[in-house]
């Protein structure tokens, strides 16, 4: 029977070598969504290496659709380390990942520790300094995108990259829930949304991860920025490709991929 430091090494030498394995829950059906963190809890730290740290989290599965098509009821989440968020206008090198795709979300940055249980969607804005255009590239370490729900968690919630826009805006004044979206790949419109796509108010979201990592003693710390979901359906990039996400209030993203 394999550990979940036997899991994390799998996932962990799949990502290096850029070779993806095969599901987890074909292999052992008996693992659970516990043991399926547990495993990302061992990623992580094989991730993290000697220059990474936890700067965040990302939620995953936070619309609707995403939950029907995974036969689940709530999101789910993964760390995000400091060695992979790159800055506004970066080039990232698709050589480095297996089958990625892009979605365009709105990251929100804490500027006070946040706790669970019972974070309130209130106490959550209260805890936020602001809101950055954000890109999450999403990769996976398994096979052709063959998950369920245990093998994304295991996975990292099948989270790559992060490119971060070049400026913080404050909450004062407007609504994350009303912030649109336009995505466009090398000038050409793929996608819109709206900021209700994710939980129904990014705001809710932040308020759910605190909940959520409460029972495992973690704190939302000043600083950190959570990814609260995407706004669209993922689309697969390739070289070449410039994705160019615009966003009411705050302004747009922009990342390369060679």
């Amino acid at each position: 029977m394999k550990t979940h430091q036997d899991w994390a090494q799998a996932l962990f030498t799949a990502k290096k070598n850029r070779e993806p394995i095969d599901p987890l829950t074909t292999i052992d059906e008996s693992l659970t969504v516990v043991d399926a963190y547990g495993i990302q809890q061992e990623y992580v730290r094989l991730l993290a290496g000697d220059d990474g740290k936890v700067v965040g989290y990302k939620l995953g599965l936070t619309s609707r659709p995403m939950q029907e098509l995974m036969g689940v009821d709530q999101p789910d989440y993964g760390p995000v380390l400091s060695n992979m968020v790159f800055a506004d206008g970066a080039t990232v090198d698709l050589g480095q990942y297996i089958q990625p795709r892009v979605e365009a979300e709105i990251a929100l940055v804490l500027d006070a520790p946040l706790r669970g249980p019972e974070v309130t969607t209130m106490e959550a804005a209260r805890a936020i300094a602001g809101a950055f255009p954000a890109v999450e590239m999403v990769d996976s370490r398994i096979k052709d995108w063959k998950i369920r729900l245990v093998d994304t968690i295991a996975d990292l919630a099948s989270s790559a990259a992060i490119i971060l826009g070049p400026r913080m805006i404050p909450l004062d004044g407007w609504d994350p829930r009303l912030c649109g979206m336009v995505v466009a790949r090398n000038g050409v419109t793929v996608d819109t949304g709206a900021g209700a796509a994710a939980l129904g108010n990014p705001l809710a979201a932040v308020a759910w991860l605190a909940n959520t990592l409460a029972p495992f003693d973690v704190t939302l710390e000043p600083g950190w920025f959570v990814m609260t979901g995407a706004l669209h359906r993922a689309f697969p990039v390739q070289p070449g490709d410039v994705i160019h996400a615009e966003f009411d209030r705050l302004g747009s993203v922009i990342v390369n991929f060679k």
